[in-house]
């Protein structure tokens, strides 16, 4: 498949018009039933910030944003700016019911989509045809729509937001006649394959570690992955669904996200770690490193904890990352707030070192000028960045895709909230292909690391059943 010729950014307005959004209240209608009524006929979007009572959803498309290149950043904040601009907008007194954008970026600006990532851009964003905001127990429900340019005078806008209104209230009549989906899990027999095994995977450690000793190449971390594939036995698509309910239901603490651009052909995931959230000119980061299992009891758990807390090396790598975002933050803000030492961050079946870091920017330019001056981060790439990133294009035998990337939205101000995209999977039809990684420095013990890995597998072969 091949995918379609990118829209320059001056293009934008040209091509979709002035955007018109009009948004009504929509009481009992759930994320799930709208998302579950577009499944395999439409493109799907959503977003779950699990510390957050604010849910995102998005189906169809009616607008699509794309970037290749070292330049991907600037024209996505180019083409979001340019389609936002003059928009129309209505949101029944709910101003987070407003159009938003969801997407994100490939791993390397160099990115050239393969069978796996067909469907995706180096840079993506798309623009609902429908989204869908739950606040608390209260939905409401936005339609997004464009005027040519010569029609889109006060008086024709005037004439069709009656016409809009009329197709939101259509929509969801159809929705709430929708059946509530069925809440058993969808069991298909799955064959694995790991493309790299594990007398590699300690070659590939042992070659980071070695060079870590290295004084003339001074590389200090490392960030590896490997992939595990799924495919099912007798043809089943892939439950994305099922998937992305077991998510939210075991991993509620998390970043939950989809980006489906095309029906089957799903990204998806449960990430604990936040790359950059703005709103105005405030920020929200945090340094993610350092992991460890969790307990089966209360005593066992707080044991593996205090372990990770006193784990020299653990610590080390934690601290190479915040003080990496501490460096790159310094120039683009007046104020930062980052704790001296690291907090445990405590998920189903693993747990972090954690540092929450917050902040004020010197001025509003958005959220995807944070995101790229902070992707990749170490807990990701390593450092220093370019040897980190050098060493994972020449040894890495898969390519990342949108592993380990920025995911997330970006609304009319173009302010907005990236995760990075670990603990995820690319799904296309039958098959579907996990990612793990595991941060390397000098004292890394390729077993260690390996089973490290197998642990932050586990998410992802939970959520399909997989033993």
């Amino acid at each position: 498949m091949s995918l379609p010729v990118p829209v320059p950014q001056r293009h934008i307005a040209q091509k979709y018009g002035r955007l018109v959004s009009v948004s009504i209240n929509t009481p009992d209608l759930t994320v799930r039933r709208f998302l579950r009524h577009a499944t395999g006929r439409k493109a799907r979007f959503y977003w779950k910030n699990g510390r957050d009572p604010i849910t995102f959803a998005g189906v169809g498309l009616a607008a699509e944003l794309t970037a290749w290149g070292e330049n991907r950043y600037d024209s996505i904040q180019q083409q979001a700016a340019d389609l936002f601009a003059d928009a129309f907008v209505t949101t029944a007194d709910e101003p987070m019911a407003r159009p938003r954008l969801f997407g994100g970026f490939a791993f390397r600006d160099d990115f050239v989509p393969d069978n796996t990532w067909s469907s995706f851009y180096p840079a993506h964003f798309a623009l609902p045809h429908y989204q869908l905001l739950q606040r608390g127990r209260e939905t409401w429900l936005t339609i997004n729509a464009h005027l040519p340019l010569e029609e889109n005078d006060p008086e024709h806008i005037a004439e069709i937001i009656p016409a809009l209104r009329e197709a939101l209230e259509t929509e969801y009549d159809i929705l709430q006649r929708f059946p509530e989906p069925e809440t058993k899990p969808a069991t298909p027999e799955y064959k694995l394959r790991y493309p790299m095994d594990q007398t590699q995977w300690d070659e590939m450690i042992t070659a980071a570690t070695d060079q870590m000793g290295n004084p003339e190449n001074p590389l200090t971390k490392v960030v590896l992955s490997r992939v595990c594939e799924m495919r099912t036995i007798h043809g089943d698509e892939i439950p994305v669904d099922d998937a992305l309910d077991y998510l939210d239901q075991h991993y509620p603490a998390c970043y939950r996200f989809l980006f489906e651009p095309r029906p089957s052909h799903a990204f998806y995931g449960a990430t604990p770690e936040l790359l950059a959230e703005v709103n105005g000119t405030r920020i929200h980061t945090m340094g993610l490193a350092g992991s460890e299992r969790r307990g089966h009891t209360e005593e066992e758990d707080m044991t593996y904890g205090q372990t990770l807390l006193d784990s020299v090396k653990d610590r080390y790598e934690h601290d190479v990352v915040v003080q990496s975002l501490r460096q790159r933050l310094a120039p683009l803000t007046t104020e930062l707030e980052m704790p001296d030492t690291p907090q445990l961050y405590k998920l189903s079946n693993i747990q972090h070192l954690y540092t929450p870091i917050r902040g004020l920017l010197h001025q509003k330019s958005g959220v995807l000028p944070l995101v790229q001056q902070l992707h990749p981060t170490p807990a990701l790439g390593g450092t220093p960045r370019p040897l980190a990133m050098r060493f994972i294009e020449q040894h890495e035998p898969v390519t990342r895709g949108w592993y380990a990337a920025p995911i997330g939205w970006i609304d009319h101000q173009l302010d907005g909230s990236f995760g990075v995209a670990i603990r995820s999977a690319v799904a296309q039809d039958n098959r579907v292909w996990a990612y793990a990684g595991a941060g390397i420095v000098a004292k890394s013990v390729p077993e260690k690391e390996w089973a490290e890995t197998a642990l932050k597998f586990r998410p992802m072969l939970d959520a399909l059943q997989i033993e």
